[in-house]
């Protein structure tokens, strides 16, 4: 019998309120609302491409700024990602893609190595200032990635190749990186136990 790669959290702050439930083995069908409507587009596309099954409702102090609010869905999606996982048993553990979006191309790997790191390039200069959707800070690409990361224990390089337009950008970067996750995260029939010599992730 298969057991469900799936988990529900809430977590509630000053700062904001995340509730979200998500399905390792789903069929990319979402039911986002986070507040931030460029957010919301960027985990839809992630949903989508990974094929996982994912519903965030989000609310927080976006009258300041979106920060708060984008950083600890970030982090509830990680940690989420992590419940859903358990001990990692039979996963595939790598995934790698490079995805275009018309001017865009961007590179994604992902390690499912219960070691949190990032490497994160090649956004072209002024990037994080730009206004994606007059609200969504550029910046905040990098920063939700981190916090997923970091979250999930996922060792992540993303690499944007080329680009002009800020929006094309970004999406290729989470298109590629669900496509790297889908990979990682799927489960192989080959694999036995945990996919390391050490015999733990």
């Amino acid at each position: 019998m298969t057991t469900a790669r799936t988990a529900h959290l809430t977590r509630e702050t000053s700062e904001s309120r995340i509730e979200l439930t998500i399905d390792l083995d789903g069929s990319g069908i979402s039911d986002i609302s986070t507040t931030v409507p460029f957010f919301d587009h960027m985990l839809t596309a992630f949903a989508k491409h990974s094929l996982v099954d994912l519903i965030v409702k989000a609310s927080g102090d976006t009258d300041i700024d979106v920060h708060h609010t984008v950083e600890d869905t970030g982090i509830v999606l990680g940690r989420a990602i992590a419940q859903a996982l358990g001990d990692k048993a039979g996963i595939s553990r790598f995934g790698d893609a490079i995805v275009p979006l018309d001017d865009a191309l961007a590179q994604a790997v992902v390690d499912v190595s219960g070691r949190p790191y990032l490497v994160h390039s090649g956004e072209p200069a002024g990037f994080e200032f730009h206004l994606i959707g007059g609200h969504f800070t550029g910046s905040m690409i990098r920063h939700v990635f981190e916090a997923i990361t970091f979250a999930a224990g996922l060792t992540v390089h993303v690499t944007v190749l080329a680009g002009r337009d800020p929006h094309h950008i970004a999406e290729a970067e989470f298109k590629a990186f669900a496509r790297a996750f889908r990979q990682a995260v799927a489960r192989d029939d080959r694999v036995s136990g945990v996919p390391s010599t050490k015999g733990a992730l």
